[in-house]
């Protein structure tokens, strides 16, 4: 083993058992700060969907955001419009005026894209940078959802696709929507097999009577991540299902999408849906998809019809990106702020989290109301940002008091964490984030049958205390582990363990 190993202590993946503890999420914490980005401009009437890089190599952090106007804006296709700022330090944002686009008669704006013109509004953006590209004209990618004209006549609506060298000067692809989807129709059954999806009664019900019929496909939010186990782009977001009479679009769980060229994508698949645990009212406006640390997490938008129609974000959790474990529903990871101001109302997570030294940042967009309104420009709205210190999404803490018949005395604020089997050859130490501030942590040894190992026990660890990222594990022999398999295990004193990090070469 060379590479160092980190292992989250947000699910019980890397666990065989733990006694006398219990698992405690930690919600995100907005910045001070916030909002970092605010409408200013006719342009921005209401801010939303947003999109966020940072590059390690200059450091710069660059923001794409969602301007919506609606008609204040002169010309349709400048209705909803993706703009651009850039940060040096993840706080204070600029807006570069770029002269690309003109809206209302002036080029005195940081637009870098316009919608199509067509049906409805461009809609969305989920932009990703590729280090892998070779063609450098398209090293940046962006998904986004708008209208397009086919040769037929017809419009169709779904997620496209455009490319930019910088992040700033992008440029569409052309042969209209990678995807299309489901527009209108609710409640209406699935058309039958072999029949045409879209539907013009305009002849009959004026001229906005055309829906687009299409059943099981992703809807307009698609967010983008690059998927490293399986060497893919991957697209998570709203994918429609059918109501309890079989009508369409009752209401949006999880889908998923992949593609290896950004252009041809699989078919979706449903991954989830709300559940027996959820009241009637909820679904998912969208869930966003990063990976980090061998995990697959949706910071997932949860959308309460009875409460308005607004959205508290849950933490997600998953090993193989496909089957998902939500143990986090309440509290949230980030809930509508209970004290007003623009997110109060509706939140808008992207796939890219930005980690700072020892920060983990979320960026996102939102409202002060729902965002499923007739005009979105009625509400307070703006980019905000919150964090977690880095790998603590949740934490297992030692249990005040275990007092089962096997133990003798009862015991107060003792726990213990055992791990799966795990080869140590080439760590050369481990480290492990926790809060024990209040008391102490300790790592003893085990061989895979549960033996201790001599050297490596409980009574040979050396105790650490105080709240770090990073406590060094030692033994009365030194901080090398041997190396064999063996399970680690945690003995917890009135302490929190957020992970467990070993070292290599």
């Amino acid at each position: 083993m060379a590479a160092d190993r980190t292992l989250l202590l947000v699910d019980d993946s890397d666990i065989l058992y733990r006694a006398g503890t219990r698992r405690v999420l930690h919600p995100a914490k907005r910045h001070s700060a916030n909002p970092l980005i605010k409408p200013e401009h006719p342009w921005e009437g209401a801010i939303g969907w947003m999109s966020v890089h940072h590059d390690s190599a200059s450091g710069k952090v660059q923001l794409w955001y969602q301007g919506y106007s609606g008609k204040a804006a002169k010309e349709k296709k400048n209705e909803s419009v993706v703009c651009y700022a850039e940060s040096m330090d993840g706080v204070r944002f600029t807006k570069p005026v770029l002269r690309l686009f003109d809206y209302n008669g002036s080029r005195e704006n940081n637009i870098v894209m316009i919608g199509n013109g067509g049906h409805g509004s461009r809609y969305t953006n989920a932009v990703i940078v590729d280090p892998r590209e070779r063609d450098p004209k398209r090293r940046y990618k962006m998904t986004f959802y708008d209208w397009f004209r086919a040769p037929d006549g017809r419009e169709y609506p779904g997620v496209h696709a455009a490319f930019s060298p910088d992040g700033i000067r992008w440029t569409k692809h052309p042969g209209g929507p990678m995807i299309k989807t489901l527009y209108a129709g609710m409640g209406d059954p699935p058309p039958f097999s072999g029949d045409d999806p879209v539907v013009d009664e305009r002849s009959t019900r004026g001229p906005r009577a055309i829906s687009w019929r299409y059943p099981q496909v992703m809807s307009d939010a698609a967010d983008v991540m690059y998927d490293p186990r399986r060497r893919v782009f991957a697209i998570y977001g709203k994918m429609w299902i059918d109501g309890p009479a079989g009508g369409l679009a009752w209401k949006h769980g999880l889908g998923r999408i992949e593609s290896r060229d950004f252009l041809h994508w699989s078919k979706p698949e449903l991954l989830v849906w709300p559940d027996d645990d959820d009241d009637t009212h909820t679904e998912f406006h969208t869930s966003p998809v990063f990976f980090y640390q061998d995990r697959y997490f949706a910071l997932n938008q949860v959308l309460n019809k009875a409460e308005g129609l607004l959205i508290d974000i849950e933490l997600m959790v998953s090993r193989d990106g496909m089957a998902w474990q939500r143990p986090f529903r309440k509290p949230y990871f980030l809930p509508r702020n209970p004290d007003g101001g623009f997110d109060s109302g509706s939140m808008f997570t992207n796939a890219t989290p930005v980690i700072s030294g020892n920060e983990m940042r979320f960026y996102y967009g939102a409202y002060s109301g729902t965002a499923v309104s007739g005009d979105d420009r009625g509400m307070t709205s703006g980019v905000g940002m919150a964090s977690i210190p880095v790998d603590r999404f949740a934490g297992i803490r030692s249990e005040p008091l275990s007092a089962q018949r096997t133990l003798k005395p009862p015991l107060q604020n003792v726990g213990q964490i055992t791990f799966r089997p795990i080869d140590l050859t080439g760590v050369e130490r481990i480290t492990v984030n926790a809060d024990a501030s209040r008391g102490s942590i300790r790592v003893e040894l085990l061989d895979e049958e549960g033996f201790r190992l001599r050297g490596y026990s409980g009574e040979d660890a050396v105790s650490r205390r105080g709240d770090s990222a990073e406590h060094e594990i030692s033994w009365r022999g030194g901080t090398k582990p041997p190396a064999r398999r063996a399970m680690i295990r945690l003995h917890l004193q009135q302490a929190e363990a957020f992970a467990v990090t070993l070292h290599g070469r």
